[in-house]
């Protein structure tokens, strides 16, 4: 089951009188690179573990055709991928319907923690009602293939073992957790990483049973600590705690905790210039459960 308090702060911070549609974070616990694809994508093995906390987003439709977003998150709206999700869902249906987008954003962007797919899966879910496409969840997850390798994660919206880029995805239920999450005051281009990234013949792929063991590990670790000195500061302090783990290629840093009470106990210590959160692991996107 979604946590109430997770769906309580999607109502309280809609814009607008409309419903809110929650966008969820996500965690990779870990992160092995296994290939490289001829097209230049590699061959990834992970785990996407939803969180109880994430974005909001409200949605207006409108008769004229016209996508428009509202508020500024620091990215021009024409490049936004939620803009880019409606007019993408627009030509692959035909439809001739519009929407007013406003995002509450408390995902950084290029923290690693999924926000901008999470967004535009949560949008193609909603303009998928709104607009009474009546599209399957394969024919989305196949356009939001094309916006992003994460985004087919979120629109199937369970916690899940994803190999190929990430899109192919087999659920798995995980013991509950709580996770304290550390923000490093910078954005991690994935791009970036990956163009410098040398795949190493010592990666071989895992399976779930051997994931559930305790094995795996993110390849993307010790690149992206020597090119982001904060991403660096942010293990070495979070380590003091426990394992702490990167997700994705960065830039945000977590660690696996017993209570909500333990991860508040560390998030108050964090240093000043470091932003973070407590959130509890979820195996359900809240949508699938609202």
């Amino acid at each position: 089951m979604v946590p109430d308090r997770y769906l309580k702060r999607v109502e309280d911070a809609r814009p607008g009188s409309g419903r809110s549609w929650p966008a969820p974070a996500k965690l990779n616990l870990f992160l092995q690179i296994v290939g490289r694809r001829d097209d230049g994508y590699h061959e990834l093995q992970t785990v996407f573990q939803l969180l109880d906390y994430g974005d909001a987003l409200d949605f207006t439709v409108r008769e004229d055709g016209d996508v428009l977003r509202h508020g500024n998150d620091g990215i021009a709206a024409a490049d936004d991928i939620c803009v880019r999700a409606g007019h993408l869902l627009k030509q692959v249906s035909g439809s001739q319907y519009g929407v007013d987008i406003h995002i509450s954003k408390r995902l950084p962007i290029g923290g690693g923690l999924g926000g901008g797919s999470s967004d535009a899966a949560t949008t193609l879910r909603a303009l998928n009602r709104l607009w009474s496409l009546g599209l399957s969840v394969d024919e989305l997850c196949a356009i939001g293939l094309r916006l992003g390798a994460d985004v087919p994660v979120f629109v199937r919206g369970r916690t899940a073992w994803a190999e190929g880029v990430g899109e192919r995805l087999t659920p798995v239920a995980l013991p509950p957790r709580w996770f304290v999450v550390i923000v490093p005051p910078i954005s991690v281009s994935t791009a970036a990483v990956f163009a410098r990234y040398k795949l190493t013949p010592d990666t071989r792929p895992i399976t779930i049973r051997d994931f559930l063991a305790g094995r795996g590990r993110n390849d993307l670790e010790e690149l992206v600590r020597k090119i982001y000195p904060d991403v660096d500061a942010a293990l070495r302090w979070l380590g003091r705690y426990g394992a702490a783990r990167m997700t994705g290629t960065g830039s945000s840093v977590f660690l696996a905790v017993e209570s909500a009470s333990k991860g508040r106990e560390i998030l108050d210590r964090r240093p000043a210039t470091f932003k973070g959160f407590v959130a509890q692991g979820i195996d359900v996107h809240p949508l699938l459960e609202s």
